[in-house]
């Protein structure tokens, strides 16, 4: 049986999900591999205050849901062992169990997450009443190992697919530090977030995961070929010479530092990939200075802050283009919601006056 389900960004699923928990209702997120779905669960566990259980179905014995087995002498009847990871009334009660990969486990563990799901029970066991139930799986058009799901099961599920979308991205891994070379290159480059192709036999391919991973294992201190060689065995051939090429002109960029300092004036290399870079490391630098400036570390202060805000407001405006100039204040002020006061700046007349309604209209 074929499921056809809604396709939504992960911010639009997180909605979704979290209306489903609140009336106890169990999920099945839909979507292909490496955009995560998993990550995006996590993080409703952390804003929510409620433990996450990851059950990698894939990985599982049907004793671990089932549990074991034994022998009761008092009453000579068998009985059966709970999973230690199962929640209980007095033992994680109002978690979140995630059944990843549902689709893709032995059916021998399917048929144990099943009775879970469809009962709320497995043998003896009895699953607490608060807590919720969110399941994920890859598509049959992904190419990978799974299996169909039975009606009775897609039935009890409220099916949801999440899609890639840019934008969802590019606000995780601002707040999550990603490499400012990674966001940029990806920022002039939105489509090549994710270029999986089930029907292709490229072993690596670009997904939100496969960069996050890029982003862990670039090091500057090692040779650039080295460098290209793991950025290759992660997003592809193709992806890493197109990024190798970005970080040699983004190597010629002056360091944020510089330029928040009033160092550096000057745009001499105008490729809009570093620049999008750039501009993106700049916002990184104000958000580690404005907590200096709180503590009063490294003698900033909001005074001195300020100054720097006002050399980042100005650098744009004599260096940048419009779309760069626009990006960058939306990421300070929006992404990153830098507590800028307007008054502060020697700059802001000039730049509301040419970019105001441009950063207020999204």
């Amino acid at each position: 049986m074929a499921i056809e389900s809604r396709t939504m960004r992960p911010r639009d699923v997180r909605t979704f999900v979290s209306r489903c928990m609140l009336v106890g209702r169990p999920v099945m997120i839909w979507g292909p591999p490496g955009i995560g779905k998993s990550d995006l669960i996590a993080e409703i566990g952390n804003e929510t205050g409620r433990p996450v259980i990851d059950m990698r179905l894939l990985l599982l014995e049907p004793t671990d849901i089932k549990g074991i087995p034994y022998y009761d002498p008092e009453t000579k009847t068998m009985k059966w062992a709970q999973p230690a990871d199962l929640p209980t009334a007095t033992y994680l009660s109002n978690a979140i169990l995630f059944l990843d990969e549902i689709n893709a486990a032995a059916p021998s563990v399917q048929a144990a997450a099943y009775q879970l799901i469809l009962n709320r029970r497995v043998g003896e066991y009895v699953l607490p009443p608060n807590v919720s139930m969110i399941c994920a799986g890859n598509r049959e058009s992904d190419k990978g190992v799974t299996y169909r799901m039975p009606s009775p099961l897609a039935n009890r599920l409220v099916h949801v697919e999440m899609a890639v979308n840019f934008e969802d991205w590019q606000l995780w891994a601002i707040n999550n530090t990603v490499r400012a070379d990674v966001v940029g290159f990806l920022t002039q480059h939105k489509h090549k977030l994710f270029n999986f192709d089930p029907k292709s036999p490229d072993k690596a391919f670009a997904t939100p995961r496969s960069w996050f991973f890029v982003n862990q294992l670039l090091d500057d201190n090692l040779p650039e070929s080295m460098n290209t060689a793991l950025v290759a065995g992660t997003v592809g051939e193709g992806l890493s010479t197109e990024f190798a090429a970005h970080r040699k002109y983004a190597a010629q960029m002056p360091r944020s530092e510089d330029v928040l300092m009033g160092r550096e004036k000057q745009l001499k290399v105008k490729e809009l990939g570093p620049m999008y870079s750039l501009t993106i490391s700049m916002c990184y630098t104000l958000k580690e200075w404005v907590e200096k400036a709180e503590k009063g570390e490294d003698g900033f202060d909001k005074k001195k802050w300020h100054e720097c805000v006002d050399n980042f407001f100005q650098f744009m405006m004599d260096n940048f283009q419009h779309e760069m100039i626009v990006l960058g204040a939306k990421t300070s002020l929006r992404d990153y919601q830098l507590p800028i006061q307007h008054r502060e700046l020697k700059t802001f007349k000039d730049f509301h006056a040419k970019y105001g309604k441009f950063i207020l209209e999204d």
